[in-house]
C-alpha cells in the first residue's frame, strides 16, 4: 500500500509531521508511542494492518511528535503542555474539530490532559495499558523507582541506537517478536530513525517526571481502558480515576506493541468500534481543566499612603497595563481584577509560571513587589468566570507566597516535567477552606 502524503502543521516555530488516512463521520487521532517515524511505520505489515483497520472506522490522523521522525528536531525536553499544543495544531491543520484519541502507555498522559483541557475537541479515549505517572509511589507501585530510573537513563545515554542496546529493548517491549529477524530489523531501523540519542534521553526524562494522576478525575469523555490480563496494574488505576471509564481485559500481554498479537488486536478493534458507534453529538461542557494564576501587590496600603491618591492611582494604572501585557504575551486570560490583584487563567501551567516570573521581574521597575500563586484543577465555567475548589486553592497558594515569589501546587509541578523549570520544596500546608493539606513548591529563579 502506498503511504499517505505527509503534511506539516506549524506549532509555534516547530513543524509537526502528520498523515491522514480513511474517511468517516468521526476522526480518530492515533498517538503512537514515544518513538515515531511515519515513513518506517508503513514498512511494518502488522502495524499497517492495524492502521488500515482503524481507517475502516473513521478518518485516521497520525503524527510524529516533536523531536521524532519527520517532525522538527528540538533541543529542549518536550513537556506535556508543549505536546498538547502540537496535537491541537495538527487537528487544526487537518480541520478536525473533534476526535477520538487512541493511544498507549505514556501517551495516555497526553490524551488525558488534552481531554480535560479541551473537552469540546475530544469525543472519546481508547487507552491501551495506560500509565499515569513515571515514578513509583505508595498508591502507584508499578512505576520505576529513583534508582531504576538513574540506571535506565544512564543506559540510554550511553547505548541508544547500538545493536546490543536495541536488542535488550526489543526483549523488554515486544518479547514475542525478539526471535523474528524481519521484525528485529524493522524495530532497529524504526528506533534509530524515530529518535536520536539526545531526543531519546529527553523523552525518557519527561516520562520519568510527568504525573497526571490529579488530572484523570477531570476527564469526562467516554473512555475505554484496554488493560493487560494481570490482576492489578496501571490500567486499573487509570480506570478507577476517570469517571465512567470502562476496563477491558486483554487476552495477552504483547508488550508495548499492541498490534503484534492478533487476538489482542481483535479485542482492541472491537472495543474501539463499539466506542465510536456509541458516541453522541458534542455538547458544551461547563467543567474544564484550567490553570489559575493569582497575583497580589505586596505592601500596597503602605505604598499608597506614602504616594498619595493621585500618584498611587497613576502607579496602579501602569501596573495593570504591565500585567495585561504579560498576560497577552503568555496567552493568559484575565478573569478578575480586585484592587491591586489579578486572577487569570491559562490552558497550560508552564505558561502561567513563566508569566508569574515575568511579572515579578517587570513590576520591580515600578518599585513594586508582587506575589503569585498557581494551581491547576477542575473549574466550573460560569459565563466568563471560573468557579470551584481549584480557584480557592490557587488563591490560598498565592497567600502563602513571599514578596517576589511564584508559588505553585504539587499538581502544577508534576505537569511541567521536562520544562527546565526548577523548584524548591515549600512544604505541606493546611489551606483555609480546603479539605486536605497541599504540598507547595517555590519556582527557583
Amino acid at each position: 500500500m502506498e503511504p499517505p502524503d505527509v503534511f506539516y502543521a506549524r506549532s509555534g516555530d516547530v513543524a509537526i509531521a502528520y498523515q491522514v488516512l480513511g474517511e468517516g463521520p468521526v476522526d480518530l487521532v492515533f498517538v503512537r508511542g514515544f518513538a515515531g517515524d511515519l515513513l518506517s511505520a508503513w514498512e511494518q505489515p502488522r502495524l499497517v494492518r492495524f492502521i488500515r483497520d482503524l481507517a475502516q472506522l473513521g478518518r485516521v490522523i497520525m503524527l510524529d511528535k516533536r523531536g521524532t521522525g519527520l517532525s522538527d528536531r528540538v533541543r529542549e525536553v518536550p513537556t506535556l503542555e508543549t505536546r498538547m499544543d502540537d496535537l491541537r495544531a495538527v487537528m487544526d491543520d487537518a480541520q478536525s474539530e473533534r476526535a477520538v484519541m487512541w493511544t498507549a502507555q505514556e501517551g495516555a498522559r497526553l490524551a488525558a490532559l488534552f481531554a480535560a483541557t479541551y473537552p469540546e475537541r475530544v469525543a472519546g479515549l481508547v487507552l491501551f495499558d495506560p500509565t499515569a505517572k513515571g515514578r513509583a509511589s505508595a498508591d502507584y507501585p508499578w512505576a520505576e523507582g529513583d534508582e531504576e530510573w538513574r540506571a535506565r537513563l544512564a543506559e540510554i545515554r550511553s547505548g541508544w541506537g547500538r545493536t546490543d542496546f536495541l536488542d535488550r529493548c526489543l526483549a523488554e517491549w515486544a518479547p514475542g517478536m525478539r526471535d523474528d529477524p524481519d521484525f528485529r530489523a524493522w524495530f532497529h531501523a524504526h528506533m534509530r530513525r524515530g529518535l536520536s540519542p539526545g531526543s531519546a534521553l529527553a523523552f525518557f526524562r519527561m516520562m520519568m517526571d510527568s504525573d497526571v494522576s490529579d488530572v484523570l478525575p477531570v476527564v469526562r469523555v467516554p473512555t475505554v481502558v484496554l488493560a493487560s490480563p494481570s490482576a492489578s496494574g496501571p490500567g486499573e488505576y487509570v480506570t478507577r480515576r476517570i469517571p465512567g471509564a470502562r476496563l477491558v481485559r486483554l487476552p495477552a500481554s504483547p508488550g508495548i506493541y499492541h498490534w503484534v498479537d492478533d487476538d489482542v488486536n481483535r479485542v482492541a478493534m472491537t472495543e474501539t468500534a463499539q466506542l465510536m458507534a456509541s458516541l453522541r453529538p458534542s455538547t458544551s461542557s461547563d467543567r474544564i481543566l484550567a490553570t489559575v494564576l493569582f497575583t497580589d501587590l505586596v505592601g500596597s496600603t503602605e505604598r499608597a499612603a506614602q504616594l498619595g491618591d493621585r500618584a498611587w492611582t497613576d502607579l496602579i494604572e501602569r501596573h495593570h497595563a504591565l500585567v495585561r501585557r504579560e498576560l497577552d504575551r503568555f496567552r493568559g486570560r484575565e478573569l478578575d481584577t480586585a484592587g491591586d490583584g489579578f486572577l487569570a487563567s491559562f490552558d497550560g501551567p508552564a505558561r502561567a509560571i513563566k508569566c508569574g516570573q515575568a511579572l515579578a521581574e517587570s513590576v520591580r521597575a515600578l518599585g513594586l513587589e508582587v506575589r503569585s500563586g498557581i494551581h491547576t484543577g477542575e473549574c466550573e465555567l460560569a459565563g466568563d468566570r471560573l468557579r470551584g475548589l481549584a480557584v480557592h486553592i490557587g488563591a490560598r497558594v498565592a497567600a502563602l507566597a513571599s514578596p517576589g515569589e511564584v508559588l505553585v501546587s504539587s499538581t502544577v509541578r508534576d505537569l511541567v516535567a521536562g520544562s527546565g523549570i526548577s523548584f524548591r520544596d515549600g512544604g505541606l500546608h493546611e489551606l483555609k477552606g480546603v479539605p486536605e493539606p497541599w504540598h507547595v513548591y517555590s519556582v527557583a529563579e
